[in-house]
């Protein structure tokens, strides 16, 4: 039996660590782990066209899956590309494990054609990085590197030189069991009953709810019921806790909606549950808040805290909930509830005035009729900018849909590359890539990743001729809209010359069969609809310090767009209301 050489060790550990599939491009210095690849039945070669796709495919198949996923880039110019990619995964808690193969180890230091150094290069966008410049480094560092993704939730980054890869694995490496997935962590009991007593001593309690909440739907409902609580939510956290929600006042920040700003603000303590919410304007600095999350370097971070509690939010509810004092008054959440759904109530008018005349297309009529057609399972990946308004705002998750967006790192580009990722996990099961035409653009040429691989992702492409963020982002600041048009081609037509399913839509009465059809398709398809640059009115009172990147982070700030359904979820929530 011939000798096991570094590549096919370090292939072999990727497929023991639950790795699938490698996306990238092929060259020189990485040939040698995808030739192990193409001779290794159990794991998949996925070829893109760009690496910066690869990394972000590897990142949603990691939030969908919550199994380790691994991209990798070749040397110098190719690993570089794995960038962006790998920091929106990093903040995004998936765990993904890249492959920075390097130029032949004799030459490191020396200027050699396509050097850089990846193993500086990527430290800020993982836990772990380094390179492998001995194959007795092998298993160990590759393992180290796994198990630092899985446990710590992110990035690793393993840089090999294409030479290394093609020499001998060593003889008797040690090859431990790796660790494929985390614990949960319970805080100490002094935690726990201080945090009772906060509670017991507070007339009114709001809880804040980010990602972290993922798992703990039942805990955090059954807390907020014993207390009589009003629950809110950050973007990442909608679709774990608004569904089967009798508490929820909505979403706080740039995207926010309803009573959530005021539920957070009118009580006397706040409870932030698995966020790290990045807009500290949001957040109130007159009332006690205490913060229970996960990581550690989070408590704190965004607000001064009276409490922080270090734990898994389901553990610490399951503790907590027993031990503090049932309360009867209801006139807080009362309050709150008919609030958010007056807020509501005087947003939806935006959206019902005849809207489904409107030309060109309101993005918030294409938003609600792709909520109303799309699976009840289906995953949509969300584009940074007005798509992530309509996402927030328009589409109703159930406990069995998913929302994957940039939504922490902020790039553009991310939705057909995430949409890549997800629908390699089940090719089954409806992905629908909620792209702007600016974000569209940007990695247009994986298109033809969606063909070659016969992946049928459903491109649902908000065309409205521009980087409508942008311009309100400029607007908001004072400044005049400037370099943000984009002149466009037919999409639609662009897709069927590529092989793949294509339909523009320039009238709402075509929209609802348009994505009937794309649904049906049995394969990828693109809906390029034609909406309205001008869908969002600014409110009639800013200052120009509420531009901060991408976020509007002053004060409260409600856009006027629509809520779609959510209306209907808060007047039926208001049914639990006592009447006078």
């Amino acid at each position: 039996m011939a000798k096991q050489n570094v590549a096919e060790q370090f292939v072999d550990i990727l497929v023991r660590a639950g790795v699938e599939r490698l996306y990238g491009v092929v060259g020189d210095s990485l040939n040698p782990v995808v030739d192990a690849i193409r001779r290794n039945s159990a794991i998949e070669w996925v070829q893109v066209r760009h690496e910066e796709t690869a990394a972000f495919a590897a990142g949603a198949e990691a939030q969908i899956s919550g199994r380790l996923a691994a991209c990798a880039g070749s040397c110098g110019p190719g690993n570089l590309h794995l960038i962006n990619g790998l920091y929106d995964a990093h903040r995004s808690m998936a765990p993904v494990l890249a492959l920075a193969s390097h130029i032949p180890s004799s030459e490191i230091g020396l200027g050699y054609f396509q050097e850089t150094h990846p193993d500086q290069l990527f430290k800020e966008c993982s836990h772990y990085c380094e390179l492998i410049s001995n194959p007795q480094q092998m298993p160990r560092l590759l393992q180290t590197a796994v198990q630092q993704a899985i446990g710590r939730s992110g990035v690793s980054v393993v840089a090999l030189p294409g030479d290394i890869a093609s020499r001998p694995a060593p003889d008797k490496s040690i090859e431990h069991a790796l660790v494929t997935s985390r614990p949960t962590v319970r805080p100490g009991d002094s935690e726990i009953d201080a945090l009772a007593r906060m509670i017991d001593e507070a007339d009114r309690v709001t809880l804040f709810c980010g990602s972290g909440t993922a798992g703990a739907h039942h805990e955090v409902m059954q807390f907020a019921e014993r207390v009589k609580s009003p629950v809110g939510h950050a973007l990442r956290g909608k679709e774990w806790i608004q569904y089967d929600n009798p508490y929820d006042v909505g979403m706080s920040g740039l995207l926010g909606y309803g009573a959530a700003y005021e539920a957070t603000h009118e009580c006397d303590l706040l409870i932030l549950l698995g966020t790290d919410f990045p807009y500290n304007a949001f957040l109130p600095d007159d009332v006690r808040i205490a913060q229970v999350d996960i990581r550690p370097e989070n408590l704190g971070r965004r607000s001064k805290l009276d409490l922080a509690v270090w734990g898994d939010v389901r553990e610490t509810l399951r503790c907590l909930t027993p031990r503090v004092r049932l309360k009867n008054d209801r006139r807080f959440l009362d309050k709150m509830l008919k609030k958010h759904a007056e807020a509501l109530e005087g947003v939806i008018k935006a959206y019902t005035r005849k809207v489904d005349r409107h030309l060109p297309i309101h993005p918030e009529y294409v938003a609600s009729v792709l909520d109303e057609l799309a699976d009840d399972d289906a995953v949509f990946t969300v584009d940074t900018g007005m798509c992530n308004v309509w996402a927030a705002r328009y589409i109703t998750p159930n406990g069995r849909r998913r929302i994957i967006g940039s939504f922490s790192h902020g790039s553009m580009a991310n939705a057909l590359p995430q949409a890549i990722g997800a629908q390699f996990t089940n090719r089954g099961r409806q992905v629908v890539s909620m792209s702007g035409d600016g974000g569209f653009t940007m990695l247009m040429g994986d298109l033809l990743t969606l063909r070659q691989h016969d992946l049928p992702v459903k491109i649902v492409l908000f065309n409205n001729s521009s980087l409508g963020m942008v311009e309100l982002e400029m607007l908001v600041a004072g400044l005049p809209s400037y370099g943000t048009g984009n002149l466009n081609p037919d999409f639609a037509e662009m897709a069927r010359a590529v092989g793949i399913h294509g339909v523009r839509v320039e009238k709402p009465k075509q929209l609802a069969g348009a994505l009937e059809d794309a649904f049906a398709h049995d394969g990828p398809a693109l809906v390029d609809i034609v909406t309205d640059p001008n869908a969002l009115s600014i409110p009639p009172k800013i200052s120009a310090e509420m531009v901060t990147g991408f976020a509007l982070s002053a004060s409260k700030i409600v856009l006027d767009g629509g809520v779609g359904r959510m209306v209907q979820m808060a007047r039926s929530n208001l049914r639990n209301v006592p009447r006078p």
